[in-house]
């Protein structure tokens, strides 16, 4: 699919004054907090660490290079985002940040964040930072996003590595548990994302984006939806049965993936989806017959922190007590 043609302000004219609040935005901050809320998780979850103030230096390259990473995604979407109610006042396509300023912006605090991440952390999470940065700057964003419906299944490893790379901040390397908890998210991504799909699908086909419900139509994505969740809610279970998680972890993993698979279900018996995006561009306006994709999208950010919660507090406060 060809995307419209970028506008004045996507091709970098800058019409308005930046305020440091539009260079915060750049680095798409509720993005941000997640990717350091599981990363931390990773951490405290490792069978070892490093010295407190040498982890919060790295933990905080790791949010550096995240919001690096959404500065350059924004630079090069700013022409879709221009199109999209949801995205249009973003600082770019708003004509308050330059694209070359927020190319400058990612490209500097990439570099920045991976030499951070090496003096403070070592070699290895400093590696798989620098990698997750180019897997979303360039292969979801500039590669996929436009190409493929499969877009955010492949490029939702990009959000799926900060638990592993806090594993590798603690341990200085990657094991079978870091694996699984890149897994849990890289399962979780598909779901979140294409129940978000659903009810603003009009502003993807307007920007030419591929998105599973422009490309395969609303009902093949709710029936994806629910495949996804099927194949989430008892791998997401599975650090309970190897000892990583414990009885907390458990009650997170086995209540909210119950409750999960429910939503799942709701979504794939209606007909959410088929009326298009709601008139407001808000992310949680939505019309009344996809209220179900939507109730899905909002719970599942709830669930996704609710698993990572748990892992802290059995790992970081003490709360572990180990089911097998």
């Amino acid at each position: 699919m060809t995307a419209p043609r970028h506008t004045s302000a996507a091709e970098g004219v800058r019409s308005l004054p930046a305020e440091w609040r539009d260079y915060l935005a750049l680095m798409k901050p509720r993005v941000m907090t997640l990717v350091v809320f599981t990363a931390f998780a990773g951490y405290v979850a490792a069978p070892s660490g490093i010295h407190p103030v040498m982890a919060a230096i790295a933990i905080f390259a790791l949010a550096l290079g995240a919001g690096a990473a959404g500065a350059l995604n924004m630079a090069y979407d700013s022409d879709i985002d221009a199109t999209m109610r949801r995205t249009r006042k973003r600082p770019v396509p708003a004509g308050k940040v330059s694209r070359s300023d927020a190319y400058g912006m990612g490209l500097v605090g990439s570099g920045l964040a991976v030499i951070l991440m090496t003096l403070s952390a070592n070699y290895v999470a400093a590696g798989l930072l620098a990698f997750s940065i180019f897997f979303y700057a360039v292969i979801y964003t500039m590669v996929l996003k436009r190409r493929t419906p499969q877009n955010i299944v492949i490029g939702g490893a990009a959000g799926a590595f900060p638990p592993m790379i806090g594993w590798a901040i603690a341990t200085g390397g990657v094991s079978l548990e870091a694996v699984m908890l890149f897994a849990i998210i890289f399962l979780w991504t598909p779901p979140h994302s294409w129940a978000l799909a659903l009810y603003k699908s009009g502003d993807y086909a307007a920007a030419g984006v591929p998105m599973m419900p422009v490309a395969k139509g609303p009902a093949r994505t709710r029936l994806e939806i629910l495949l996804y969740s099927l194949i989430l809610v008892p791998f997401a279970t599975l650090p309970v049965f190897t000892g990583l998680g414990g009885w907390v972890y458990a009650a997170a993993a086995f209540g909210g993936g119950a409750l999960f698979l429910v939503l799942a279900a709701r979504v794939f018996r209606s007909r959410a989806g088929e009326a298009g995006s709601a008139e407001d561009g808000e992310l949680y306006a939505v019309r009344a017959g996809d209220k179900v994709a939507r109730d899905l999208f909002a719970y599942s950010i709830g669930y996704l922190a609710l698993l990572f919660a748990a892992l802290i507090a059995e790992h970081g406060l003490g709360a572990y007590m180990g089911v097998m």
